[in-house]
């Protein structure tokens, strides 16, 4: 399993939380997402890459970068 730790930007609420998960839950590989909105994080569990996820949050309209 490969765990992925991403810095999110632009959640204001839940509605933003559940919206970035279900976006990475989405993801082809990713068994699950944990979001936080303080501080905005999003870890990530499964086999994928970061630049597939960062797509995918990107698209909801938040940023994400991985944390490190």
């Amino acid at each position: 399993m490969n765990d992925i730790e991403l810095t999110i930007t632009g959640m204001t609420c839940e509605h933003c939380v559940r919206a970035v998960a279900q976006a990475l839950e989405g993801v082809p590989g990713v068994s699950k997402a944990e979001v936080t909105l303080k501080p905005g994080k999003a870890i990530v569990y499964g086999q994928t890459n970061a630049t597939v996820l960062i797509a995918a949050v990107e698209k909801e309209g938040y940023q994400a970068e991985v944390q490190g």
